[in-house]
């Protein structure tokens, strides 16, 4: 296991299929970079290692390919974060070793919709990832992504207008679910609207940790059910 002493602040980032997971971690390496964090990143998809590909092509010229790797699960990512997630450890061990620079892991997983959540022993804070054309709904449905991550994104507010998305709705929405006023930011990855806020919460973040209340919370979910069936086709 990787040494307790290691200075290196763990987020993962999670969501539905197509909500802008991947987006969002490319917008907000070079942010990263630029306050001073050297970042690794690791992305978990079922067979395939689409993600990181995705990823090492995007960021090419900014950060190193070989600080990007893929976990492939076998199975719904969910279980490689929340339940077992011996696979991304030893990703996380090997990659840490590698680069004993490193202070900044974003580790990406989809999957399981509103229920994944990350194990509290994988990441010190995640962040939940919606979009817009999911409907205005959405965080009024809840799960534990929409209650219990440490920062709630929605994101492509600008798709609004086009799929009939009531943003104001979607903010009370959030704002109800979310406990004592846990936060949420809406976002527009391909302009950069509200990713400043997101790097704000990941700097603060890593300096004063997660809160205890979030962590008892996790810690309090029961083991997650995988008998329903999932969509595992990934957009950016």
């Amino acid at each position: 296991m990787l040494s307790e002493d290691r200075n290196v602040f763990k987020v993962g980032v999670g969501g539905p299929v197509g909500s802008g997971k991947t987006a969002l971690i490319e917008s907000l390496i070079p942010m990263a970079i630029e306050r001073g964090f050297s970042p690794v990143v690791i992305t978990n998809d079922i067979y395939t290692q689409l993600d990181a590909e995705h990823v090492r092509a995007a960021m090419d010229g900014i950060l190193s390919a070989d600080r990007i790797v893929g976990v492939e699960t076998g199975s719904c990512p969910h279980t490689a974060v929340r339940d077992d997630p011996t696979a991304n450890i030893a990703a996380m061990e090997e990659l840490l070793e590698k680069f004993p620079d490193a202070d900044l892991l974003f580790l990406e997983s989809g999957g399981d919709n509103l229920t994944l959540t990350f194990s509290p022993t994988l990441v010190d804070a995640y962040i939940f990832v919606i979009d817009v054309a999911e409907g205005d709904d959405i965080p009024r449905k809840k799960g534990p992504g929409i209650t219990h991550s440490d920062l709630l994104v929605i994101n492509k507010v600008d798709l609004a207008p086009y799929v009939r998305v009531d943003l104001d709705v979607m903010r009370s929405g959030a704002e109800s679910a979310r406990p004592d006023g846990s936060p949420y930011i809406m976002t527009n990855s391909l302009t950069g609207d509200g990713l400043p806020e997101v790097m704000d919460f990941i700097t603060t973040t890593s300096k004063t940790g997660r809160s205890d209340d979030v962590r008892q919370l996790l810690d309090a979910l029961p083991p997650h059910d995988h008998s329903h069936s999932h969509e595992h086709a990934h957009t950016h």
